[in-house]
């Protein structure tokens, strides 16, 4: 009934190739949906096929109750903004409360009253953000070549022209995925974008290119290229659950029973020897360095600095 919703009319033999069934149990359904007092006819002839009388929309999802949770959890309105889509949210959520059964609705209004999702920063975006977001958007719906200004992360900017594949959200920020003439697929921070601007000539988008699987792979390549840094600790009781409300750049490994004297085993995962050292520092004598015996100096230079800053 969905399928028939959604295509308008589908022939015998397209319906059960979607559905990987026969085409006799195809039929038969067809007569259960009939005596279930479901308006589906028969057209026949070559542009023939099944179909559901006009005007009729069916208030039967057949979502399950984890889907329909799932749709009750929404981007937050800043995201659906920029993107010039009229934030509605929890509209949206009242309409399908109110068009679900009646035996899936108390589970999933749950999520309409207990769950909200803000992925935006706390910091409202700029309308520079605004305005390149803007532009980036239309030469990505009209799959048309983008010149920009770009800034790298060392302050560098260069010029280029891309071909604009798709916009992701990571948290708060925006990302640009592009080609180029190399058909060399890149991603690009949106608020690095100094200035954007939309060139005449059209591209043919790659006809195979997914970007959810596209990003998925990035974003799995990026971080096993990482570099892994790893320190153990001896730590004091007392820090334990501060540890593990901190910084993104470290990861916490496992956290071992008492040894002697109460502190615990630590084992910490870092990009950089300087994120190590100045992390260890944070926690002053809370935390001893137990390997490597390289990063001490360090943390030592780093105490060294600060106290003659203040002295």
């Amino acid at each position: 009934m969905l399928l028939l919703q959604n295509n308008g009319k589908m022939t015998t033999a397209q319906l059960a190739e979607a559905l990987e069934v026969s085409d006799r149990t195809i039929l038969r359904d067809m007569d259960a949906l009939s005596a279930a007092g479901i308006p589906v006819i028969a057209e026949r002839g070559k542009s023939g096929g099944w179909k559901l009388i006009d005007r009729f929309r069916s208030t039967i999802s057949g979502l399950t109750l984890d889907e329909l949770k799932s749709l009750f959890i929404l981007p937050s309105d800043e995201l659906l903004g920029q993107l010039g889509i009229r934030p509605g949210g929890l509209e949206i959520r009242r309409k399908l409360a109110a068009s679900m059964p009646s035996a899936l609705r108390s589970g999933a209004r749950q999520y309409l009253e207990k769950i909200h999702i803000d992925t935006g920063a706390w910091k409202p975006a700029g309308a520079g953000l605004t305005e390149t977001l803007r532009t980036v958007m239309e030469a990505l719906w009209e799959d048309r070549k983008l010149r920009m200004v770009y800034q790298k992360a060392g302050g560098e900017t260069t010029e280029r022209a891309v071909c604009p594949l798709g916009l992701v959200a990571k948290g708060s920020a925006w990302y640009l995925v592009a080609s180029h003439a190399d058909d060399e697929f890149r991603t690009y921070r949106v608020s690095r974008i100094a200035r954007a601007e939309i060139l005449p000539e059209a591209f043919d988008r790659p006809a195979s290119f997914d970007l959810a699987a596209w990003w998925k792979a990035s974003k799995e390549q990026f971080s096993a290229g990482l570099p892994r840094f790893e320190v153990r600790v001896l730590v004091d009781p007392s820090i334990v659950g501060r540890m593990t409300y901190t910084e993104r750049f470290v990861e916490i490994g496992e956290i071992g029973g008492a040894e002697e004297g109460g502190w615990r085993t630590a084992v910490l995962f870092f990009q950089t020897a300087e994120e190590a050292a100045r992390y260890v520092l944070g926690f002053g004598g809370k935390m001893r360095i137990v390997s490597p015996e390289s990063l001490i100096p360090m943390v030592v230079e780093e105490a060294r600095a600060a106290i003659r800053q203040y002295r």
